[in-house]
């Protein structure tokens, strides 16, 4: 397993923030991270909930803007946030827009050229990250929870719709909802996933719902006055869903709250409070 390299840490909370580097093996890039570990954890491993970020994000972002560190403190949870992409691999077309390439890995595994070799945000979230993590950190192996924000509430769900025995408790910020149906996945799953969109209904979440409900309760919060809503997020698919499978979902609209970090921080506190439950 590749060697971590330590970039900061700070005292955060009684616990510590550290931001982090190592080799991947699914990307085939150096790759960040940032790990809050609780004052809980010095006496002994403390399950994991995972953020997956947005677009144009990275693995700061979470831990700088959302003030979720007094929150895990509080119920002994470790937070880890990944970055969104690969980086500094200068692959034809990947700095070209904000929604597609750097920035925007979509949490999938990408089968196309030339994406395939390295945009494998998808195995890298679910494998490599937390084996990487419990073996270098007091954190559980048995324990994960995963959430995060638009495209990263995207990558969340799909992430535990596909592998529910990998982890026990999701939930999403403003997700994009039904990738398959609106600009922003048809962008990203025409490139990384190839013309047929038959192969793109493995990474979308309301098709996943629709065929089979994860185990627990799904907490959704969504702005009601969020720019993307109508033609990028589509939470009315999420909820057609689960009608359809019986998926326990709590979905939340709130009047008047937008896409940034200000509805997160609005919020995180019902998340981590959704995620300690289960997890402990």
């Amino acid at each position: 397993m590749a060697a971590i390299e330590t970039r900061s840490e700070q005292v955060c909370f009684g616990g510590s923030l550290g931001l982090y580097a190592h080799d991947s093996a699914q990307t085939r890039t150096r790759m960040n991270f940032a790990v809050y570990l609780p004052p809980q954890a010095k006496n002994g491993p403390v399950p994991a909930l995972y953020y997956l970020a947005g677009l144009t994000c990275s693995e700061e972002t979470f831990v700088i803007k959302a003030g979720a560190q007094r929150l895990a403190a509080e119920y002994g949870l470790a937070l880890v946030a990944c970055d969104t992409s690969p980086r500094g691999l200068d692959l034809p077309g990947d700095s070209g827009s904000w929604d597609f390439g750097v920035g925007a890995g979509f949490y999938l595994d990408a089968t196309e050229s030339p994406w395939a070799g390295h945009y494998r945000m998808g195995s890298y979230v679910n494998e490599e990250l937390p084996a990487l993590i419990e073996a270098n950190f007091p954190i559980r192996g048995d324990k994960r929870g995963i959430f995060g924000h638009s495209m990263g509430g995207h990558g969340a769900l799909v992430t535990a719709l596909r592998n529910p025995q990998r982890w026990q408790s999701v939930s999403v910020f403003a997700p994009i909802a039904n990738p398959c149906a609106v600009p922003w996945g048809e962008k990203a799953f025409g490139n990384y996933l190839g013309a047929d969109r038959v192969r793109w209904e493995d990474w979308d979440a309301s098709l996943l719902i629709k065929a089979k409900a994860f185990p627990g309760k799904i907490l959704v919060d969504q702005g009601e006055a969020d720019q993307f809503l109508e033609k990028q997020l589509k939470p009315e698919a999420l909820e057609a869903a689960a009608k359809v499978s019986g998926q326990a979902l709590e979905l939340r609209r709130h009047a008047g709250y937008d896409h940034s970090y200000w509805f997160i921080q609005s919020f995180v506190a019902d998340h981590l409070a959704h995620h300690a439950q289960a997890l402990k």
